[in-house]
Parts: structure tokens; sequence; C-alpha cells
């Protein structure tokens, strides 16, 4: 009566080129390629500085385990790590357990 009859429009044809495919996974490309550089990328380095770390463990050094543990390293296996922590006191860790190699003479500082 009183609402007149309401008609769909035609939309205009798209153009199905390579831009607008392009245009459309850009923001989508771009934020894999940045959540690559600040994320991705630096845990391969940490882990790899980690490894060469764990790796490098000799008789001698003074570390610190996970738990917090500070002592020096009495003996090493391929799995695990034998740290003095006092005068014939000595812990039996795994080698991923260790997390900072300490400089040479921070345990008499300590």
């Amino acid at each position: 009566m009183f609402i007149s009859n309401a008609y769909a429009q035609t939309a205009p044809a798209a153009d199905p080129g390579l831009m607008g495919s392009l245009t459309t996974f850009l923001p989508l490309i771009l934020m894999f390629v940045v959540m690559y550089f600040l994320m991705i990328r630096p845990q391969q380095k940490r882990q790899r500085e980690m490894k060469a770390m764990m790796e490098a463990l000799t008789k001698g050094d003074e570390v610190v385990t996970a738990g917090g543990i500070v002592g020096r390293v009495s003996k090493v296996t391929d799995a695990f790590v034998t740290i003095e922590v006092a005068a014939g006191t000595e812990i039996l860790v795994q080698k991923n357990a260790v997390t900072t190699l300490l400089p040479k003479g921070t345990l008499k500082a300590l």
C-alpha cells in the first residue's frame, strides 16, 4: 500500500585479476613475516646458544641451574652433569637444567 517495492541491484563485475587477490592476502602475508622476525627467529637463536653452551660444559665451570642452584661442575656425561654445591656435596642434574654459565671466580664472590 504505502511501501514501495525494493528491488536488488546487480553488483558491478569484479575484476578477477592478480592484483585483486594479492591485495587481499597482503596483510596476512605481512603478519606472518613480522611474526617470524619478532618471535620465531629470536627463539631459534636462543636455542642454538643454549645448545652450544651445554655442549661446551667442562669440569670446573661455574653454573646456575633452572632451580636456582649455583655450583661448580665436577663431572660431565652425555645427558647429566654433576655439580658440587658445597665442599663434599654433589648433585646430579640433567644437562638441559643448566641455564647460565657464570664467569670464573663468581662462586668465591658469593
